[in-house]
């Protein structure tokens, strides 16, 4: 009897959490919903974000919020998101450095992109620009490569940031180019250090990059990837100079805490859709230098682990640490 009450109750529990998941399923959003940026106000993220969460808002009638907890190159924040309450009220702004590099360079690293969260959208993606000096005699990776390694002294490359090194120390393996890093607090800089002929080069991302490049101060050799860039149709890919595995792209996208039930996924991967592929927003995003939407759910799963493990690669074959 007391093995049968048992079993009753433990049906009846499930049933009552079951009903409850469903009611919260079907009613939600029925309370604001915080988009967590871990990088400060006015930058590329955060400007990601509030472009996309403002359509989201006129188009669903919803309050959303964009709420920004920096530190920790964007850490705090997705550590943060892992500790609510998995219900869809809490999303994640995530991007490259916080997901796939932090997990890339950091062993004890306390949640993991795929497995902590559930990927819903790709907000965009960009790749970045490989730049030297406008003085400097080479024109094409394959002239750099040559000349670094005839003059291995005498090259040094700018960076500010482990997606930047890393991207750099790819090029590395993949050449046989030598290459001392030197630290900067920004890309900005990096980009100026190659300006004044301080630095031999850097791979950038495009919005301090670009002005230099168009104004003659500096020369795009090349962008990481397998297709040109929108915002420099001029300059190669890697693919086309002979390097296809120099393939960086960096993104941003939407998270959610990984126990949040289907139908609320469904639902938010559904509607920042729709806000996406809005062409004020499609616009928004293009001016500011990437390609807007991606993949989605499994899709972009894919993505963030595949460059999980490129990343892992690269770090472990350049003996590379990071702090």
């Amino acid at each position: 009897m007391r093995t049968r009450k048992t079993v009753l109750v433990l049906l009846t529990a499930a049933a009552v959490m079951g009903s409850a998941v469903g009611a919260s399923a079907e009613d939600y959003p029925s309370r604001p919903i915080r988009f967590i940026v871990g990088y400060a106000a006015g930058g590329g993220n955060d400007l990601f974000a509030r472009l996309v969460v403002q359509k989201f808002q006129e188009q669903t009638g919803h309050t959303a919020i964009v709420e920004n907890k920096v530190g920790a190159g964007g850490r705090i924040a997705v550590e943060y998101v892992a500790k609510q309450t998995a219900d869809g009220y809490t999303v994640l702004v995530g991007a490259t450095g916080q997901m796939s590099i932090a997990s890339a360079i950091y062993p004890d690293l306390p949640y993991h992109p795929t497995k902590t969260f559930i990927p819903l959208n790709m907000i965009a993606s960009f790749p970045l620009v490989m730049v030297v000096s406008a003085n400097n005699q080479a024109k094409s990776v394959k002239e750099l490569v040559a000349w670094a390694t005839a003059h291995p002294d005498k090259a040094n490359y700018g960076s500010s940031s482990p997606a930047f090194t890393i991207a750099t120390e790819l090029l590395k393996l993949k050449t046989g180019m030598p290459g001392v890093a030197i630290p900067f607090k920004s890309s900005n800089e990096s980009n100026l250090c190659v300006m004044s002929d301080q630095c031999l080069l850097t791979i950038s991302d495009g919005p301090p990059a670009v002005p230099l490049i168009k104004g003659g101060k500096t020369r795009a050799l090349a962008v990481t990837g397998k297709e040109r860039s929108e915002e420099l149709p001029d300059v190669p890919s890697m693919a086309e100079v002979g390097y296809p595995s120099v393939d960086v792209h960096l993104w941003s996208g939407f998270f959610v805490d990984a126990g949040t039930p289907k139908p609320i996924v469904d639902k938010l991967t559904a509607a920042l859709g729709k806000a996406l592929a809005d062409a004020h927003v499609q616009d928004g995003l293009k001016k500011m230098g990437v390609t807007p939407g991606g993949p989605t759910g499994d899709a972009f799963k894919k993505i963030i682990d595949a460059d999980i493990e490129k990343f892992g690669e690269v770090v472990k074959a350049a003996h590379l640490t990071f702090q």
